[in-house]
């Protein structure tokens, strides 16, 4: 009987998430609803399954609105039907098409009663009577009600939830809960009835009944969600080319090229695993998608982009031979089953990573290739958060500002006394866990389906401006597609650019295609070791680099365990620390067994990556390779199926106990890959990374003035600008303040100067900034103030900025005078501009200045308030007192156990929360000869000695080492302070 059920998917309106409505509809009494979100089809899915599992019949629909007005509901009769609503909505969101309900085949269409006449409507068009107007239908005696349903709202479940959907409105619109206007909310009785008492207040009108109870039965929708270990659900494209044999020749043959180019003719061992891969690939009928994903790369080799591919698809060596990675799994010993095998019922998983700047051509060549019908950009869902909900709940109810603030960081306390504040804190609480807010787009995720996609979801058209499922990640997996990742990083961007630019600045090729020759590099291996990788892509954190340090890591194999083992479930169990030590001292290894012995050698008995659990299970418990990969699956939480876990488990031990293991082995063995297998990383995943790493370093390593300008220009990494700029200095590059004749809007090189580009001027247009290069590629350098002035017509306040900064000192006068004589040609066009052109031209009047002189301590602070940092004055030349510290960061290795006193410029900061409740906060700093060296903060000396803000700080403390890496372990410390801008009086 309920035709018009809203779940909390009708964003920012409706309450109730899909599974909570399925248990209290049949609760209620009822055996089959309809959901129709508001424009909106993408919690139908979540509501079918948990209905399937329930036993509610369940039935999809889409209520169109154009704005607070109610358009019309539509309810698929059948999977065609589904399809059709979501065309229209898509055709409405892509196009702007209107919302009309004409060509729907296969598609009921319910009107607001009064809206429309009976004997205008169509066979499959009906009104929806709510029941408070009921009345009118007795006024009309009874007349014509052939064409009649019930129509009953479900918006809410009770009356904190009506409330709940007004503060939504209300969150929505902007306004405060008492502007809201009738038309904007629901109505107070828009809940869930108990059945019978919504067929009583319809008893008078018993053919409404019986054509709505019509209606639901004329209506089916029959769909096989995805299972673990079953592949016919796939939904994705299933043939790349003319038809399916012609895919599995393409890709044999493609195979077979790459794999000569990659090892030669005479590899056995590499021909036989391509030849066992395509077997598999067949079998399961992803010939396409390895297609699909090669045709990606062949296009994006075709325009010039650099890419990395990794995820579980570098365990392939048909990937690796079609060049989708550059990961050897033979090298590596990657298991092809963590990629794929028989059991997983998921096409393969490629992670393809371009450049920031190159992504979003290849997001158009795909969905240009397959076309609206058959491709879009997954969709996502952001949620409220804590904080977000109250601070929105907070404006809802008109609270000043530093009360919402009080009430976001100290809730505790805010709350007392004050029944606003607390209910706004007891809604915040009791919202459902990732409630949804707004939809928006997956960070990389592209549907490319065989069906029309609008067959599972309505399509979006986000300001990115590529068509967007409405559906998630999650919906799509369970629905039976497996997007294909087409990411961007700033590490691409930043190699590809570094080698342009030597190209431009050295004239020299650079090849980085052979990571091999990389790895072997002398003077990458040296900066590796020593861990001087700031600005090289996922090995230049902090963190990072004292691991590698500590491993004295020279070889590829050592970084792609770093790799993963940096991560922090790793690190916070104790295993990385572990690691090390095995690492350096093997002969303290003790292993649990001689088959965990073998085959964790590599890894000193640790499970560092994911691949070593499927190892585990199969050499030690006798699984096979497919089911070890659903186990770990199961165990990283990627799928949901209790069953099959329990399954797999049992016989984990069932095959323990006939191999003759003692229990307490099989248990501890059990205990760890427990452990391991919710926060291990793909072994391929750390070697694609670990690749990219290699390149990054040799381009530091033999172009750094290059490779900085590239990370400036990238932005992105993981230290502020001010960072990368100290490093190209002390790789010998001069560092010039942006010049309106020198500058790009980009930082630029020639030779060793490189000059800061427009785009780090704060308060500048950006507008103007590309106007400035663009005028003086057509017309040369500029002259003098007034010839600026006259080609580019700065407005005084951007003039102003780029005079403070130092942009127009080609013209040879300090920035006194420059900023005199802004004013006087500006303010002169000004006055001359008011009224109208003048008829004679009035004599300037000239004045006779007083002698300017330059500050360096005012131009610091001027680089300071609009680069974010000092270029001309080093930030210790500002310190009021001369002391730099007992010794330096080079001095440490010298000064173990020793409590010592040292400078630094803060860099950055990490908290993390020990078991204890405790905090920890590991720093890394600066020292006034531009080395590095790093602090750690446990409570006690944090709460003597908080950070205050970036700067520079004495800091005292014992010289600690592990595994040859040196920290200072901080005793107390003091934020050091400057001389004061002498224009602050």
């Amino acid at each position: 009987m309920l035709l018009n059920v809203h779940s909390y998917y009708s964003l920012r309106y409706g309450t109730i998430s899909p599974e909570k409505l399925v248990e209290k509809l049949l609760y209620k009494g009822y055996d089959c609803a309809v959901l129709t979100d508001i424009n909106n089809s993408s919690g139908f899915f979540e509501f079918l399954k948990a209905a399937g599992e329930l036993g509610l019949k369940a039935l999809a629909g889409i209520e169109f609105r154009d704005g607070d007005r109610l358009l019309f509901i539509g309810i698929a009769r059948n999977m065609e039907g589904f399809r059709e609503l979501n065309e229209l909505l898509t055709a409405h969101n892509l196009e702007g098409d209107g919302i009309t309900p004409g060509g729907l085949n296969d598609v009921t269409v319910i009107y607001p009663y009064g809206s429309r006449e009976a004997h205008t409507l169509a066979d499959h068009e009906f009104l929806g009577v709510r029941q408070n107007q009921l009345k009118l239908l007795r006024k009309a005696g009874f007349q014509d009600l052939s064409r009649c349903v019930i129509l009953h709202p479900v918006t809410f479940e009770d009356e904190p939830g009506y409330l709940l959907h007004r503060q939504l409105r209300a969150i929505d619109n902007n306004l405060l809960l008492s502007q809201l206007r009738n038309e904007q909310v629901a109505g107070p009785g828009e809940n869930i009835p108990e059945r019978k008492a919504l067929l009583a207040a319809y008893s008078q009108f018993p053919e409404l009944i019986n054509n709505t109870a019509r209606l639901l039965s004329e209506c089916s929708f029959s769909f096989s969600f995805r299972r673990e270990g079953v592949h016919h659900w796939n939904k994705n494209k299933r043939v790349f080319g003319a038809s399916g044999y012609d895919d599995k020749y393409q890709l044999q043959q493609l195979a077979i090229e790459g794999c000569e180019f990659r090892y030669g003719k005479a590899h056995k061992e590499a021909l036989l695993r391509v030849k066992k891969e395509l077997a598999v690939i067949d079998e399961l009928q992803f010939n396409a998608n390895f297609l699909i994903t090669w045709d990606i790369i062949r296009y994006s080799k075709s325009k010039g982009y650099y890419h990395v591919g990794r995820g579980s698809g570098a365990n392939s060596i048909v990937a690796y031979c079609l060049g989708i990675t550059d990961v050897c799994p033979l090298q590596l010993d990657l298991y092809f089953e963590r990629f794929l095998n028989p059991k997983r019922s998921v096409p393969p998983d490629f992670d393809i990573d371009f450049s920031w700047k190159d992504r979003d051509d290849v997001l158009g060549y795909i969905l240009k290739k397959y076309g609206n019908r058959h491709a879009a950009l997954l969709g996502a869902t952001s949620t409220f958060r804590d904080r977000s909900i109250v601070r929105e709940l907070g404006k809802v109810y008109g609270l000043p500002k530093k009360e919402i603030d009080m009430l976001v960081h100290e809730p505790e306390g805010a709350g007392k006394g004050n029944e606003i504040t607390a209910l706004i804190l007891n809604v915040s609480r009791h919202l459902e866990k990732d409630f949804p807010n707004l939809r928006t787009v997956h960070a990389g995720g592209v549907l490319i389906s065989e069906l029309p996609i609008t067959s599972y979801t309505a399509l979006d058209l986000p300001p990115k401006g590529f068509p967007t499922a409405q559906i998630d990640m999650y919906t799509a997996e369970d629905v039976g597609f497996e997007k294909f990742d087409v990411l961007s990083q700033r590490g691409i961007g930043h190699i590809r650019e570094c080698i342009e630019i030597v190209k431009k600045n050295q004239g020299i090729s650079v090849d980085i295609t052979d990571p091999q020759a990389l790895m072997e590099d002398s003077t990458v291996r040296s900066r590796l070791k020593s861990g001087d990788t700031v600005g090289c892509f996922y090995i230049e954190s902090p963190a990072m680099r004292g691991l590698l340090r500590k491993l004295g890591c020279q070889d590829y194999r050592t970084l792609v365990a770093a790799s993963s083992i940096i991560r922090p479930g790793v690190a916070q169990s104790g295993m990385m620390r572990e690691y090390i030590h095995r690492y350096h001292h093997p002969e303290d290894i003790r292993h649990l067994h001689p088959v965990i012995e073998e085959q964790l050698q590599e890894t000193f008995g640790v499970m560092v990556y994911q691949e070593d659990v499927l190892k585990v299970c199969h050499h030690f418990a006798g699984l096979d390779l497919g089911d070890s990969d659903v186990l770990r699956r199961l165990m990283s939480g990627k799928t949901r199926q209790r069953r099959l876990l329990d399954e797999i488990t049992e016989k984990f031990f069932n095959n323990c106990r006939e191999r003759g293991y003692p229990e307490e082995i099989s248990r501890e063995v059990w205990r760890q890959i427990e452990s391991f297998a919710g926060f291990s990383f793909s072994k391929a995943h750390s070697a694609s990374y670990a690749v990219e790493s290699y390149q990054s370093l040799y381009l530091k390593a033999h172009y750094p003035l290059e490779f900085m300008t590239a990370v400036i220009n990238n932005f992105g990494g993981f230290y502020n600008t001010r960072v990368y700029v100290s490093e190209a200095r002390k790789a010998g590059a001069r560092i010039h303040l942006p010049c309106v004749n020198e500058s790009s809007y980009t930082t630029g090189i020639t030779g060793r100067d490189i000059y800061l580009g427009f785009v780090h001027i704060q308060n500048l247009d950006a507008e103007l900034a590309r106007h400035i290069e663009l005028e003086r590629s057509l017309c040369g350098n500029y002259l003098s103030l007034d010839d600026f002035i006259s080609r580019v017509h700065p407005g005084l306040d951007q003039l102003t900025v780029l005079i403070r900064i130092g942009a127009l000192r080609f013209t040879g006068r300090n920035k006194k005078q420059l900023l005199w004589d802004a004013h006087l040609v500006l303010g002169r066009k000004q006055k001359t501009n008011v009224g109208g052109p003048n008829l004679f031209e009035v004599a300037v009047k000239q004045y006779e200045l007083p002698a300017f002189s330059a500050d360096p301590l005012e131009d610091a602070y001027d680089e300071m308030e609009l680069l974010g940092f000092p270029v001309t004055t080093d930030p210790f030349d500002l310190l009021q007192h001369p002391f730099r510290g007992d010794i330096c960061a080079e001095d440490m290795h010298r000064s173990k156990g020793t409590v010592v006193r040292m400078m630094g410029h803060l860099v950055a900061t990490k908290y993390i929360r020990t078991a204890k409740n405790g905090t920890i906060c590991f720093g890394t700093f600066i020292d006034h000869q531009s080395a590095f060296f790093d602090t750690v903060h446990f409570s006690q000396a944090l709460g003597r000695s908080p950070f205050k803000g970036e700067g520079t700080y004495l800091i005292q403390g014992t010289v600690s080492e592990e595994f040859g890496h040196h920290t200072l372990e901080v005793i107390q410390m003091a934020k050091m302070p400057v001389r004061p801008d002498p224009r602050a009086d």
